[in-house]
């Protein structure tokens, strides 16, 4: 019984031990580069991502429920959690939605600690560099509090969507919420994670 437990505290202590390759490169070099190249006094002021949200809108295809099964399937699969639903805030005569209405006119998926470092890793390092005719990300897509929003015109990108899952396609908005953010500190934030940043121009 006491070598059952001794097993299992080790293999406790091993699991808590391993952490997602980015946010050990953040805390054990990237925060303290941060800090010294963006001259802040205190370790607490250097850029953190806190969260990221995968967000899917449905528009004029709520009532599709083909399309709307693929694109929460879609969510649930490059995120491995499962994604909420939206309603409408307000109406909109254009696409004939009514507040609250019950068809949902999106979905969402917040992803946290390890599993935003996750899915942020592959999105940089899988995804993107799968994206045809690619240039760069936007660097202006900043907002006044140094979050970044990031377009994909395609779920394919990633690989864990089969064939079967891109016989219908949509796009999806990636936005990355930053504590301590600035147009300056998150976009290096961002750089040194390894986002492929569209050229300058010269």
């Amino acid at each position: 019984m006491a070598e059952n437990k001794t097993a299992t505290a080790k293999k406790s202590a091993k699991t808590e031990a391993v952490q997602p390759r980015l946010k050990a490169l953040y805390n054990t070099e990237l925060k303290a580069e941060l800090q010294k190249e963006l001259k802040l006094e205190n370790i607490s002021q250097v850029p953190e991502l806190k969260k990221v949200v995968v967000s899917c809108g449905v528009g004029k295809k709520r009532e599709d429920k083909r399309f709307t099964e693929t694109v929460a399937l879609t969510l649930a699969k490059i995120t491995g959690q499962a994604p909420t639903s939206r309603l409408a805030k307000k109406s909109i005569a254009t696409f004939k939605i009514r507040k609250g209405m019950g068809a949902p006119i999106g979905y969402l998926v917040t992803l946290r600690n390890d599993k935003m470092y996750e899915f942020v890793d592959r999105l940089i390092n899988v995804a993107l560099p799968h994206v045809r005719d690619f240039h760069g990300v936007s660097r202006t897509a900043f907002d006044a509090q140094g979050n970044y929003n990031l377009g994909l015109k395609e779920q394919t990108v990633f690989p864990e969507i089969t064939f079967e899952d891109a016989s219908v396609l949509h796009g999806l908005e990636v936005t990355f919420i930053i504590k301590n953010g600035s147009k300056e500190g998150s976009l290096k934030l961002l750089e040194l994670f390894g986002m492929p940043f569209e050229k300058e121009d010269k």
